[in-house]
């Protein structure tokens, strides 16, 4: 009876050392593969100027860019970027309503070309046109 007690044991303690390396061993490949999965990303969005768009059963994927990379890229555009920030920034509500604008004007034409009636979209426009214009008046 002692023996397949013990037996027992020894088939215990080989299942939980069995456990410990596989979860060791999933642990590792899983940062293994996250690490080169964020390579990939960093190098497709250098070398195309856009991230790549997740599958999707993935609902979340962030990742640190290099710094290397990010202080070669972005030093350049810094430099230009000071120029421009001399000037005075825009009102913001001027800009949330030029956005506004270019995506009704999108949308009416999203209408057009699907042939429903275009009216809504027309006078969306013209609220927004005269909102930005008293907005800039005021400004």
């Amino acid at each position: 009876m002692t023996d397949i007690i013990s037996d027992y044991q020894k088939w215990k303690q080989q299942g939980e050392n069995l456990r410990t390396q596989a979860k060791q061993a999933m642990e590792a490949r899983y940062r293994d593969l996250l690490s080169e999965a964020a390579q990939i990303a960093e190098e497709y969005r250098a070398d195309f100027s856009a991230a790549l768009k997740l599958p999707p059963q993935v609902t979340a994927f962030r990742y640190k860019a290099s710094t290397k990379s990010k202080a070669k890229k972005s030093a350049p555009p810094k430099a230009a970027a000071k120029p421009a920030t001399a000037a005075p920034a825009p009102n913001p509500k001027i800009l949330g309503l030029q956005k506004k604008l270019a995506t009704a004007k999108k949308k009416l034409e999203e209408a057009k070309t699907a042939g429903t009636p275009t009216r809504p979209h027309e006078d969306r426009i013209y609220e927004i046109e005269d909102a930005l214009r008293l907005a800039t008046q005021a400004g």
